[in-house]
């Protein structure tokens, strides 16, 4: 059985443990875990922690769902769109454990960002392919907007590969585990986050263009490139997350 929203099921009960011994719940912490589907995540977490919201879309499989954990009484299903929900309303700090469907996993975990400072880790399967994007570094193909905005609230660690064979029915590319330990505050001091965001899409935006190219609306980029002692003629990929912090500075305080 496929999700129409990008999901595959996942049953070895030997990969659900090694995904909840990942992300290191305890049975004091509140667990969000999204895109459930039949509950065979859900079981586990159930067991590890003090609650689990869980929080489903399709509509199709909520009653199977809603079967499936019905013994269980410290989960909560939720009948909603993840990228909707409102995370600000539950009570307290919490983790995040899912098996992401795939077509929505880069704009959920910038969702997921904008909570940051009620979320204590998160631990994610997703695509291997995007995993590699998260935890890259400067140099690096896969090295982007996603490494940095990730890594600017996050230290993300990639855990273990699932082959594709491990899902029912499986899909075309194999899949990772990200453990992200998350903080309210930027993992190195700059002084204005929004605009070193800013810097680093714009910059990836047109990666195949130079530094100075790239971000030539920028109103002061010139000088501080050479404050900075940034090469003007550097592809973004070639910038560690130290130096588009150090031009986001320079170009913050020439505002």
């Amino acid at each position: 059985m496929k999700r129409p929203f990008g999901q595959n099921f996942l049953f070895d009960k030997n990969i659900l443990n090694k995904i909840v011994s990942c992300s290191e719940v305890t049975g004091k912490d509140s667990v969000v875990e999204i895109g459930p589907g039949l509950g065979t995540l859900t079981r586990v977490l159930a067991q590890k922690s003090k609650n689990v919201i869980a929080i489903e879309f399709d509509k199709k499989l909520i009653s199977q769902l809603t079967e499936n954990v019905s013994d269980l009484n410290n989960v909560e299903i939720i009948n909603m769109d993840a990228l909707k929900y409102p995370y600000e309303t539950i009570r307290g700090k919490f983790s995040v454990v899912a098996n992401i469907p795939y077509n929505i996993t880069t704009p959920l975990i910038f969702r997921l960002l904008e909570y940051k400072a009620k979320i204590k880790s998160m631990t994610l399967l997703m695509q291997k392919e995007v995993a590699r994007r998260i935890v890259a570094t400067s140099g690096s193909r896969e090295y982007g907007v996603l490494s940095l905005t990730t890594q600017l609230y996050t230290k993300p660690s990639l855990k273990f590969i699932i082959s594709k064979k491990a899902f029912s029915p499986p899909p075309k590319i194999d899949s990772a585990v990200v453990h992200f330990q998350v903080s309210a505050k930027p993992s190195l001091p700059v002084k204005d986050a929004a605009l070193f965001l800013d810097i680093v899409r714009t910059a990836f935006g047109q990666r195949r263009k130079t530094i100075k190219n790239s971000l030539k609306s920028f109103d002061g980029l010139t000088e501080s490139l050479d404050i900075t002692s940034i090469d003007p003629s550097s592809r973004p990929e070639e910038l560690s997350m130290q130096d588009f912090i150090r031009l986001a500075d320079e170009l913050y305080n020439k505002r």
